[in-house]
């Protein structure tokens, strides 16, 4: 693997595990405060979608194109991790049994792999 893709993927496991600590807190938090995973699933997605964009950007990517544009697509690639990860958080919690708080940081490192994919098509990095 060349030294900027060495740089990149490491950078990226950084954000990623930022950004999943940032959601984990915040589904955690809200479980606590009685709003459901669903709700609290909506208010994640939208500070953690702006948080990793600003980080991603800046540090992961620091080449790749700024504006409007990337962050839809990437708004819209992270998307995707809503209705998944809503349907893992069903099936560990209502079907599993699981509380939130050992479900939501498994559902998240479940849905690593396709954030990679996902960030790296939405900045054209």
């Amino acid at each position: 693997m060349p030294t900027d893709a060495r740089v990149a993927a490491g950078r990226f496991v950084a954000v990623s595990v930022a950004c999943a600590l940032l959601h984990n807190v915040i589904i955690i938090a809200a479980d606590r405060l009685g709003l459901h995973y669903a709700a609290a699933s909506l208010l994640s997605f939208i500070v953690v979608v702006l948080f990793g964009y600003w980080l991603h950007c800046a540090w992961t990517f620091p080449a790749a194109e700024r504006g409007s544009m990337t962050l839809a697509r990437y708004a819209f690639s992270m998307s995707a991790n809503l209705p998944l990860f809503v349907g893992g958080m069903f099936l560990a919690v209502d079907v599993a049994g699981l509380g939130v708080a050992l479900a939501a940081p498994l559902v998240t490192v479940l849905l690593w792999a396709f954030n990679f994919v996902a960030t790296r098509w939405a900045l054209r990095a």
